[in-house]
């Protein structure tokens, strides 16, 4: 069989058993990549030249392999690289809330421990279809921005794009992970003044620090150990087109300073060049940060962030949406009843009141996700509450994922309560566990915590001076 048909997956497992099995067993019809751990699983990630279409993810990783929460980094850090990798968890504690939360992040489904190699491959087909299924769906939605809905914050977010299509001038995408964001860049790109000329798009998130300056400007020829050639940077490829730069509030801030001259004056040079090269692509961002508080704690250049800022396009979440989250449902059911040739599904009065009142923290990703697994356990159904309730999270969880209080009210209700307190406490226990941790070492303690080192040498700052000030008072 020729393997490079093949679906690509990923598998990563601490046990070298499972690993080994799951290869044999899946290995005629996937081309397999393997990793033992979450470090491993996204270095491997990010040397590939394109990445995997999915991925089989045991919860249970180390260095805590009784618990889920490493695993469920994994599933974030992975849709953060490539968002349209399906994801399948594997656990041997079958939990229901653990279930629900990876796929509130994104995993496509779970799956307990053990399994039937054949079940395992029914689900790793039905994902493969559902992932080449999403890009037939971008592909057929040239004509109507991508955008689905007709509330007040939709059609706003439309005006705007098409005001800010036609300018030169960048454009920051603000909103929470798996709102939208990239639709939004897609859509400022093709009614743009030339939708034939490039758009370039780098995960600032996704590729490691050292090597980032030389993949936005380039290098020449021996500027750095492997450098065996010298290589056009992302600027460069970009030409006249856009370029969309996405996780921008990830960037180290060594190389936002260099970002800005290229902002100010179309000026860079490639690493390890003195020759000052020009560009002249657009450049959209997008975070799914508020840069604004970034600027604030330090870790983002004011001067970066105002310059980037020129135009401001806020995503809103679906909670936000309110009757959009239907509107949504009943595009996902057509888009797969005819993918899948399956019939479509529909809501009961209850179900759609059920539908209405769950948030969507995971937003139109979940949502997504949710529609395809409903499709595929009740074909041309007519569902209940019921049915589609235990697709949904039950522990209500922020925008950064942080669980949110169950005495959240009492406490606002005391009239003692104190936010830059409690964010503050927070932000000084998790910092002295993992330097406990790292035993001193601030990198390890920043891969711990999940952000950059330049990030928590500015969150240590924050915290100590907020001591500081609460000790004068």
């Amino acid at each position: 069989m020729n393997t490079s048909l093949q679906p690509s997956l990923l598998i990563v497992d601490d046990d070298p058993l499972i690993r080994d099995a799951l290869s044999i067993a899946l290995g005629d019809e996937f081309n397999i990549l393997l990793a033992e751990d979450r470090p491993q699983a996204i270095r491997l990630v990010r040397g590939l030249a394109s990445p995997p279409e999915l991925a089989l993810v045991d919860l249970g990783l180390p260095p805590a392999p009784h618990r889920p929460q490493e695993g469920f980094r994994l599933i974030t850090e992975l849709l953060a690289h490539a968002p349209q990798i399906k994801i399948i968890t594997l656990s041997g504690q079958n939990e229901e809330g653990n279930a629900r939360h990876a796929r509130t992040l994104g995993a496509f489904e779970f799956v307990a421990k053990p399994c039937r190699p054949e079940a395992l491959r029914n689900e790793l087909r039905a994902a493969s279809i559902a992932r080449h299924g999403e890009q037939l769906a971008a592909a057929q939605s040239e004509s109507r921005l991508g955008l689905v809905g007709e509330s007040p914050a939709v059609e706003a977010m439309r005006t705007q794009i098409k005001l800010y299509a036609n300018t030169p001038y960048p454009v920051l995408i603000q909103g929470e992970s798996g709102s939208g964001k990239e639709l939004v860049a897609a859509a400022l790109r093709k009614l743009g003044a030339n939708p034939a000329t490039p758009l370039i798009a780098i995960n600032c998130a996704a590729i490691a620090s050292n090597l980032l300056e030389s993949t936005l400007f380039g290098h020449a020829k021996g500027a750095f150990t492997g450098a065996t050639a010298a290589q056009a940077g992302f600027f460069e490829k970009a030409e006249n087109g856009t370029l969309f730069l996405d996780e921008i509030g990830e960037l180290p801030l060594e190389l936002q300073a260099k970002l800005l001259r290229v902002l100010e004056n179309g000026e860079y040079q490639r690493v390890g060049e003195t020759v000052t090269r020009k560009s002249n692509a657009r450049i959209i961002a997008a975070t799914n940060l508020v840069l604004a508080r970034a600027v604030r704690d330090g870790s983002f250049r004011a001067d970066l962030f105002h310059r980037l800022s020129v135009f401001t396009i806020n995503v809103p979440p679906l909670r936000a949406l309110g009757a959009d989250k239907l509107r949504l449902f009943e595009h996902f059911c057509g888009e797969y009843a005819a993918q899948l040739q399956s019939p479509r599904i529909s809501l009961d009065q209850a179900a759609e009141e059920a539908w209405l009142r769950y948030p969507f923290p995971g937003n139109t990703r979940e949502l997504r996700n949710i529609v395809i697994r409903l499709m595929t356990k009740y074909p041309g159904m007519r569902l209940n509450p019921a049915q589609i309730e235990p697709e949904f999270d039950s522990q209500p969880v922020l925008a950064e994922g942080a669980a949110v209080p169950a005495d959240a009210q009492t406490q606002l209700l005391r009239g003692d309560f104190n936010l830059d307190d409690l964010l503050m406490g927070y932000t000084q226990t998790y910092i002295d566990a993992a330097m406990e941790l790292a035993r001193g070492n601030v990198s390890e303690a920043a891969k711990l915590l999940g952000i950059a080192r330049t990030t928590l040498y500015s969150r240590m700052e924050a915290a100590q001076k907020y001591k500081s000030q609460q000790v004068n008072q």
